[in-house]
This record gives C-alpha cells, sequence and structure tokens, in this order.
C-alpha cells in the first residue's frame, strides 16, 4: 500500500513539474510605506505574529524568540523551524517583502524552494498582503540573531522537492481569505483568525495518509505528540454551538470558563497567543466557532463499564478527585472565578479516544497563566501514585458518571501513554 502511495505521489509530482511548479500567485504591496519600519506598522505586525502564534513554533525551547530551531516531529521526519530574525546570514535579513509574502501565501521561500508544510502555508495563504506587510515590518524590526538553521531530517521519498510539488498539486490552491458579506463583520474577522492566521485546523482537522488536513474542524490527532486536538463542530466534543459567547472569549483570552479550561497543547496557545487577542477579535472567533455547522454523524453507543471498574473508580475518585472537582463532579470556583474545572457534561471527557483524559491524569497540568487568570489552579501528576489499572477505572468512571457516557478505558491504553513526554 505504501508503494503504491508512493507512486502516486511521484506521478503526481511528475505531472506537478509541467503543470505547476510552482503554483503560485502574486499580489504585490500597495506601496513601500505598507511596510516601512513605522511605530503603527512595527504594532500591528506585533499583534498579528502574536494573534498567529508564530513565535511558539520559531523559537526553540529556551531559546531566543523566533531565532528557530525548534524540532516539529511529523509522521514523515522532523521539521526544524527557521530563524525568521533579520539576521542577514541565518535569518530573513535579506529577505524583501516580497519573498515573505510568497512563503506566507505560496509556501515558497527566497529561491524557489518549496517549503514543508510544517508551515501551514495553506492557511496562511488566507493572510492579506497588507497583514503580510505588517508582519515583515515587525519581524524586520527584532534584533539580529545568528543563529544557522538546521536541515529537515525527512525519510525518502517526503525529502525531495519533486515529491512535494506532487504533494502540493493534489493539495494546496493558494488564496486570500473571501468575504462573505451576508455573514456580517464579525463572523468574518473571525473566520478570517480561525481559518488563516490563526491556523487552527493545523490541529483541529484530521488528516490523511500524506498529511493533508481536511477542510472541516472535526477534531484530529496529534500523532508526534501524543494528544487529540478536539472537534470544534461536535457538541460531544469541543463544539462550542451551545456554550455562551461570553464564556468562549473567556476560555479564549484566560484559558479557564465555567464549563471547561484549556490543557496540554492549547494551554501554550492561550498563554502565548489567543489571550493577548481584542476583545473584538476574540468575540469574532466566538462569533464563528459558535456557527459552525454540528457534525452530521451520529455518536456510536458505548456499552456500560462494568461494576467493578466502576466501584473501583468511585473509591479512588472520592479520594484524589472529589475534593477539587466536587463530589458531583461540578467542579470548583474561587473568589466567583472558574478554579477546578467541571467533569459532568465535560465534552474533554468522553470523547471516544480518551488518551486526553489519560494524559492529563497521568500527567497533570495547569492552565496557562493569563492577564485574566495569573494563578491558575493545578492538578499533580498522579502517575507516581495509580498503577494503569488504577488510572484507567478513575478515567472510566468519571467519562461515565453525573450523566457522562463513553466507552471504559483499559489499563493497556494507559501504558500506551505512560512514558509518552508531553511535547
Amino acid at each position: 500500500m505504501k508503494r503504491i502511495v508512493v507512486l502516486v505521489l511521484i506521478v503526481a509530482a511528475l505531472a506537478a513539474v509541467f503543470v505547476a511548479w510552482p503554483r503560485a500567485e502574486f499580489i504585490p504591496s500597495r506601496s513601500q510605506a505598507a511596510w516601512a519600519a513605522t511605530p503603527a506598522n512595527i504594532a500591528r505586525g506585533a499583534y498579528l505574529a502574536r494573534a498567529g502564534d508564530c513565535m511558539a513554533c520559531h523559537t526553540a525551547r529556551g531559546g531566543t524568540p523566533y531565532a528557530g530551531g525548534r524540532a516539529l516531529a511529523t509522521p514523515f521526519g522532523t521539521v526544524y523551524a527557521p530563524n525568521i530574525t533579520p539576521d542577514a546570514r541565518t535569518g530573513i535579513g535579506t529577505w524583501t517583502a516580497d519573498d515573505f509574502w510568497h512563503a506566507l501565501h505560496n509556501g515558497i521561500g527566497k529561491g524557489g524552494r518549496l517549503l514543508y508544510p510544517a508551515f501551514p502555508y495553506t492557511n496562511t495563504t488566507k493572510v492579506t498582503r497588507d497583514d503580510a506587510d505588517a508582519l515583515y515590518a515587525y519581524l524586520r524590526s527584532l534584533a539580529p540573531v545568528s543563529q544557522p538553521n538546521r536541515l529537515h531530517t525527512l525519510r525518502f521519498p517526503y525529502d525531495r522537492q519533486i515529491v512535494l510539488a506532487g504533494w502540493r498539486l493534489l493539495y494546496f490552491k493558494p488564496g486570500v481569505y473571501a468575504l462573505q458579506p451576508a455573514k456580517g463583520a464579525a463572523w468574518n474577522r473571525g473566520a478570517y483568525l480561525v481559518e488563516g492566521l490563526g491556523h487552527c485546523g493545523a490541529c483541529h482537522s484530521p488528516r490523511n495518509g500524506l498529511g493533508a488536513t481536511a477542510s472541516r474542524l472535526s477534531g484530529g490527532h496529534i500523532p508526534s505528540i501524543g494528544w487529540y486536538a478536539p472537534a470544534l463542530d461536535a457538541d460531544n466534543e469541543a463544539g462550542l454551538g451551545n456554550w455562551d459567547q461570553a464564556h468562549i472569549v473567556q476560555l479564549l483570552r484566560t484559558g479557564v470558563a465555567p464549563r471547561g479550561a484549556v490543557f496540554g497543547p492549547m494551554a501554550e496557545v492561550v498563554g502565548q497567543s489567543l489571550q493577548y487577542l481584542t476583545d473584538a477579535d476574540a468575540g469574532a472567533m466566538a462569533t464563528y466557532l459558535k456557527s459552525l455547522p454540528a457534525d452530521p454523524s451520529p455518536r456510536r453507543p458505548s456499552d456500560p463499564p462494568p461494576d467493578e471498574v466502576m466501584k473501583a473508580g468511585r473509591k479512588l475518585y472520592e479520594h484524589h478527585c472529589a475534593d477539587c472537582h466536587g463530589a458531583d463532579g461540578r467542579g470548583m470556583s474561587v473568589s466567583g472565578h472558574p478554579a477546578y474545572p467541571p467533569l459532568a457534561g465535560n465534552g474533554a471527557l468522553t470523547m471516544e479516544d480518551p488518551v486526553n483524559a489519560i494524559r492529563i491524569v497521568l500527567n497533570g497540568g495547569f492552565p496557562p497563566s493569563t492577564a485574566g487568570n495569573p494563578r491558575p489552579f493545578g492538578m499533580p501528576p498522579y502517575s507516581p501514585v495509580l498503577d494503569d489499572a488504577e488510572v484507567a477505572a478513575v478515567v472510566t468512571y468519571v467519562r461515565n458518571s453525573w450523566g457522562n457516557a463513553a466507552p471504559a478505558v483499559t489499563p493497556s491504553e494507559v501504558n500506551r501513554w505512560r512514558a509518552v513526554p508531553l511535547d
């Protein structure tokens, strides 16, 4: 099967040489003033860089912001994010505004080299030229950092430009976000941020065997780090259709809300990016997310867990969890602010794949520290305290209590994730 897939890619790539090498479009800047190093352009670009969470990928752990080097694991090998400070030798110091536009919009680096879609140009292609120019002005204002880029370590044939050209022919078409006037200004702004600059679909959409994302925000596994980004169009996962809009804004900007809290990779997104959104932009994203059409696929019913597992899980819950999450699973607030999230009716717990619930019990964690929630309440790791069967029992219990219903968790599922690092 893999040989057939590779053969198809190679044939598509050869076709791409004649049909679309490289597929690209060009929208000129209005004028040099759009990317000049003015305080207004730099401030606008800094805000957009935050909104797009650019620093998260382009900064190695403990490294200088935007100097690159962070390893991005994929099923095809490891891609290393490049240095995008204005260093002339190792960064983008010799790039023009047009070079930057081609990278963001067309996925083509300076000199014509095709970029790998670990850089989410399938989303950033929607960014307007004006916003691209402001981002360019901001990045050019940073202090240059001399840090050579690391070579990607991708397996053959995925390390070949001709194969990447074939992938682009199949799965990428450049195009700026098209406004839908009938939807209103807030909806369009939210769609622009979610689908484009914020590249939410890079995690929250399923990928096929060649790494291409689907068009729906219907959830996706992130196998390289062992998390599941829940569906944003399904109320039994993270769908927000029946949330109060104010609570969505609260979750995006603080990491906690009356109906849930962010954790895992999403905590980093809120901490480094979403908390800095304006009220208007956070509200626009909430408007768009609430409008997503519900996933039409019915949820498969699951068999009730064995009584002995539920009894063991309840005992463990009462001993380790009830003081914070409540005997009724409704969570706890402190001084009127969400502290420990509710477990009853929490779609993040009852997804068919229990990986996130398992990992949060094993590893614990905190929501991000944000301006709206500077001292978040956290959860301790229980991997040193509970064995695989005990973790499976307590996770099964919370997934099937207080009206929740989800498949039972097995000790082998817990064991699979026990030794996996958080990132």
